[in-house]
């Protein structure tokens, strides 16, 4: 039994810590990015509207791949672009029109009854889905990405660790005590 309360400890730490350092990357990675953080490439971004369901689910973050030649999409891509300033939008490519300088993407979400009214310039495309979405962690990190959310997701882990910490002192001592008692003999007067 205290073998399985030990491992238990050991995850639960590992797993406070992992959470900590996690959250640390995730908040430091968006800061310094100037927008959603950057893993191994990718961008990860928050999908706030249903217009993909039900492959992309609202609340979802999606990562897309930026960069490269915005030219070279297809019908059937799916790709993230500005639809002004600060908006983006992820949805499939339904129809390419033109060549070269007057190339245009006509785009339509999944679930949208028609296309969307202003085709895409290559200029505007920021990236390309690739398929990986994790489904209603967009509305974390939106929070995460706030100011209040990015204190409290720095503050709350390290808080709870050492508030486990404590625990785990506070339960070894009181065993250490409970041995010493058993182990002091009885005083006759």
């Amino acid at each position: 039994m205290i073998k399985i309360k030990a491992w238990i400890s050991r995850i639960i730490s590992f797993t406070l810590l992992a959470t900590l350092l996690f959250m640390a990357f995730v908040v430091i990675s968006s800061k310094a990015s100037g927008g959603e953080p950057t893993v191994v490439g990718y961008q990860l971004k928050t999908v706030l509207s249903g217009s993909m369901e039900p492959g992309i689910h609202t609340g979802s973050i999606i990562a897309i791949k930026p960069g490269g030649d915005m030219t070279r999409f297809q019908k059937g891509d799916v790709i993230t672009f500005k639809a002004s300033e600060d908006k983006l939008i992820t949805h499939r490519i339904d129809e390419v029109q033109g060549k070269g300088k007057s190339l245009r993407f006509v785009t339509k979400g999944d679930n949208n009854d028609a296309p969307d009214r202003e085709p895409v310039l290559p200029s505007n495309v920021v990236g390309e889905y690739k398929g990986f979405t994790i489904p209603y962690i967009g509305y974390f990190m939106n929070f995460a990405q706030s100011k209040e959310g990015a204190a409290l997701l720095l503050v709350l882990p390290g808080l709870l660790l050492l508030i486990y910490s404590g625990v785990t002192i506070w339960k070894a001592i009181r065993e250490i005590e409970g041995i010493k008692k058993d182990q002091v003999p009885p005083v006759n007067s």
